[in-house]
């Protein structure tokens, strides 16, 4: 941007440069967090309204980000980082488990972050959506992140003989679409299920796919 101010290197009030910057910058994206995933939604806020929110100035807003759209590209990313680091953790409780418990411990840490706060709800699966072709491809582009997660994670099953041995990414594709899906209209209201309801559903359906009609363990 032409004639943005040079930020200032030194010390001030005990902090570094870079450090009230980080702190500019989050202040910037929980404002984001709280009006795109609430009221008034990303479509309904403004560089202004935002600023005021995260109680700094339009300068300073302009000093982190370019527009709007970039604060909610990266509240995208910070909130599936949030949701893939609670399933990496719910593996990790059940290492060394039958693919089962293994399955079952990280969906219930994922769904237990991603619905734990509606606002990341409502960022992942509906402002996010129809905003530009740039946002499309980082959607798509994580959502295929999420894909090499489950193709891993079967693929290691099927090693120990707990899954049959396939390629998995047309199926893992489709269940991260159910997941997605199945998620949203709970969260919306339409689904007549508790949270562990919908866990169990998902797990049903995903054990299905590792262990499809007539697949036997190898003996």
């Amino acid at each position: 941007m032409a004639g943005r101010l040079k930020q200032p290197t030194g010390r001030y009030g005990g902090r570094s440069a870079e450090e009230r910057q980080a702190e500019r910058r989050r202040r910037f994206l929980d404002a984001g967090l709280q009006l795109f995933g609430d009221s008034p939604g990303f479509r309904g806020t403004t560089i202004a309204a935002l600023s005021e929110a995260a109680g700094l100035s339009t300068r300073q807003f302009y000093e982190e980000f370019r527009t709007l759209e970039d604060v909610l590209a990266a509240l995208h990313l910070q909130v599936n980082d949030w949701a893939e680091e609670a399933a990496l953790t719910g593996l990790a409780t059940a290492e060394g488990r039958p693919v089962a418990e293994r399955v079952t411990a990280a969906f219930r840490a994922y769904a237990a972050n991603v619905t734990g706060d509606p606002r990341r709800l409502r960022i992942t699966f509906t402002e996010i959506i129809g905003v530009s072709p740039r946002l499309e491809r980082q959607r798509l582009e994580r959502r295929s992140r999420w894909v090499d997660f489950l193709c891993a994670e079967a693929a290691a099953a099927a090693e120990r003989g707990e899954a049959a041995h396939r390629d998995y990414r047309l199926a893992a594709t489709a269940f991260i679409g159910s997941v997605n899906g199945l998620l949203h209209d709970w969260q919306a209201g339409y689904v007549d299920a508790d949270l562990d309801e919908v866990v169990d559903e998902l797990v049903r359906l995903l054990l299905g796919i590792l262990r499809p009609v007539g697949w036997r363990p190898a003996p």
